[in-house]
């Protein structure tokens, strides 16, 4: 799947042409933020677990760690985040391009409050060298999110 996969999704909402992709990695929170030239809180990262028989994505602000007690509160379970070599099988991308677009059928997309402090940020788009440009709306429309919750930690200081 990867990138042609998120390709493919971002192309029925007329934006897979806004897709961006490095000569370098970007892996990493912080690798995508050199990439792109800007803060790492701005980067959109997205973050898969497991919660019982579900796959839920969380995407939050680059700086931001997920609360263990926030997120029991918000999903009724123990934050368990998928092995590496599950991403790609469960998601249907690898770690390093997770993204919440186009990912297999039954994963949950959830949107962390943390995003709210940015008016542009740059989620993954399925490998380990791409991104885009979008703002929260956007966000929110092309990653089909079931809600906004609130499961990281506060901001750091």
């Amino acid at each position: 799947m990867g990138i042609a996969q998120a390709r493919a999704w971002l192309a029925a909402f007329n934006r897979a042409d806004d897709i961006i992709e490095f000569a370098v990695s970007s892996a990493t929170v912080e690798l995508a933020a050199q990439a792109l030239r800007t803060d790492p809180a701005s980067i959109a990262k997205s973050l898969a677990f497991k919660a019982g028989g579900r796959v839920l994505l969380v995407v939050a602000a680059g700086d931001r760690k997920v609360d263990n007690a926030k997120y029991k509160a918000a999903f009724g379970c123990k934050a368990v985040m998928l092995a590496p070599g599950e991403a790609g099988q469960l998601v249907g991308h690898e770690v390093g391009g997770i993204c919440p677009f186009g990912v297999k059928p039954g994963v949950e997309v959830y949107l962390d409050v943390s995003l709210r402090a940015h008016d542009v940020v740059y989620p993954a788009c399925g490998s380990a060298n791409s991104a885009i440009r979008l703002d929260l709306a956007e966000l929110e429309t092309l990653s089909r999110a079931a809600r906004w919750v609130d499961v990281c930690k506060a901001q750091p200081v």
